[in-house]
Formats: C-alpha cells, structure tokens, sequence
C-alpha cells in the first residue's frame, strides 16, 4: 500500500464539476492499493499515520498529530501511484489492486479513517476526480507499506 499524505489549509475533490468532499485544515491522503495488501496493512498504516506529529505547535516546531490541532481528512483512491514507469513512455499499472478487491479495502480505510479521525471526506472509487488543494508547507510524506511495516 502507498499513501501520499499531504498537510494541508483546505482541500477539495469533485466528480463532474459537483463537490464531492471538502475539507479545511487536515491531511488529503492519496491512496494506492495493491493485490498484497490486507486490512491488517492498512490499521497499521493508518494508525502510523494518526499519530504522526507534522503540526506545528506554540513554538513552530512539528510536534502535533491530527488530533492535537482538530484536523479533518479528505481521502482519495489513486491507483496510479502503482506506476510503473521502468520501460517505454507509458507507465504500467499491473501493480494496482484489482478493482473489487481494491474498492473494498478502500471503503473498509474509510470506515477505519472515521473511527481514528472523525471527520472524514472521500473521493468516489473509480471516478474521474479532480483534486483541489492548498498544500501547507509545503509538507508531503509518502507511505510505503513495504518500507515502513
């Protein structure tokens, strides 16, 4: 699994020029899932990513979680983070999840992400979206389940 966490002020994703999540001061999380991954994987890095301290506190040091600040999540999934890009000039996506089994570890993170968060935006699985953000920092982490678990 490959996570994009980006702290963001705001952010937004939309289908067909209709908003369909929007969120103020949080994370967008950019998900990518592969046939490996499991829901184990996914507790575990969703938990990594709740207690991440990237806010920062009184002294503008990055000491604070999600938590810690009232912070909002907007997920979306992104198979395209699997891209593979080694040969020719059009990438690969032969290490995405397929779509079934992806789409439903997607809206098991969901429920998951709603349970450590709180409140929780999300794209559509499969939709063409369009995401809208203003990055704060700019602050972006990639998770990699293969490298950090």
């Amino acid at each position: 699994m490959k996570i994009v966490i980006q702290r963001v002020s705001e952010a937004s994703v939309s289908i067909d020029g209709n908003i369909k999540g929007a969120i103020g001061k949080g994370y967008l999380l950019l998900i990518g899932i592969s046939n490996e991954d499991t829901r184990e994987i996914a507790d575990k890095l969703l938990t990594k990513i709740a207690k991440l301290r990237i806010f920062e506190d009184e002294n503008g040091k990055t000491n604070l979680s999600i938590s810690d600040v009232g912070g909002e999540v907007l997920a979306v999934s992104q198979f395209t983070l699997y891209a593979d890009c080694k040969k020719g000039n059009r990438p690969s996506f032969i290490g995405a999840g397929a779509p079934d089994m992806a789409k439903e570890l997607y809206h098991y993170m969901l429920d998951k992400c709603k349970e450590l968060f709180g409140q929780v935006e999300c794209g559509e699985f499969g939709a063409d979206m369009k995401v809208s953000l203003i990055n704060d920092g700019p602050f972006t982490i990639v998770l990699d389940s293969r490298e950090v678990l």
